[in-house]
């Protein structure tokens, strides 16, 4: 049984205006994400969960299915994936889909490949686990270079150890996610939580993980595309 992917669009975006619409590369940034899935020939269905008319159109118009609308309840900023994807699982369920795999792409990362969705697929078969999560090493590090303000409004760092880290090297490795996600419908439908019990890593390059959420990250995604 093929798995299913899933990208999550909502039409509302406060920090740049249509965002996951936004022309990058020649195509709408959201259409990137559906033709490498459907290119990709992985998945029984592209699947796009959207509030809105507009991008409902132009997913369509790139070869996705908008079986269903998003209710606005949750296309708000406060919501978390978690709930998109359940909503979705359940709908799908109802209209007559089969899977028992979904995987996630989040449109603002355009770069993700199909060695990433194969290669994370195989792992997620592979071993017994609730999903599998696209990772990259991150040089930003809570243990040596990222601080928080304290209740006195003074810098500390972010993340304390009983012996102090001098550099970035003798840090612990920390990652960051980036927007491919595989999960086991029944783990997610049973545990409703992002980070359920057994999630493994799927290490990716920065570029290949690089996502857009800024206006300048826009203009490197442009040069990168080049």
């Amino acid at each position: 049984m093929k798995p299913i992917c899933f990208i999550s669009a909502r039409g509302g975006s406060k920090g740049i205006p249509n965002k996951n619409i936004r022309i990058v590369g020649g195509r709408p940034l959201i259409a990137h994400a559906i033709k490498s899935a459907i290119d990709s020939k992985l998945f029984s269905h592209v699947i796009v969960s959207t509030d809105s008319k507009r991008i409902k159109k132009i997913a369509m118009d790139f070869g996705a299915e908008v079986p269903f609308m998003r209710p606005k309840k949750l296309a708000s900023d406060s919501i978390g994936i978690v709930p998109v994807i359940i909503h979705g699982i359940k709908n799908l369920k109802a209209l007559g889909y089969d899977f028992d795999t979904i995987l996630t792409r989040d449109c603002t990362v355009p770069f993700i490949t199909k060695k990433n969705m194969g290669e994370a697929l195989l792992l997620f078969d592979s071993e017994k686990c609730d999903g599998v999560y696209s990772v990259y090493e991150q040089h930003l590090n809570p243990y040596f270079n990222m601080v928080e303000v304290n209740k006195g409004g003074f810098l500390e760092i972010s993340k304390k150890t009983k012996k102090e880290i001098t550099s970035r090297q003798k840090s612990p490795i920390v990652y960051q996610l980036n927007g491919l996600f595989v999960f086991d419908v029944s783990s997610l439908l049973k545990q409703r939580k992002i980070f359920m019990s057994k999630i493994l890593p799927y290490e990716i390059t920065q570029k290949e993980g690089f996502m857009i959420d800024t206006k300048f990250e826009f203009k490197i995604a442009k040069l990168l595309m080049k």
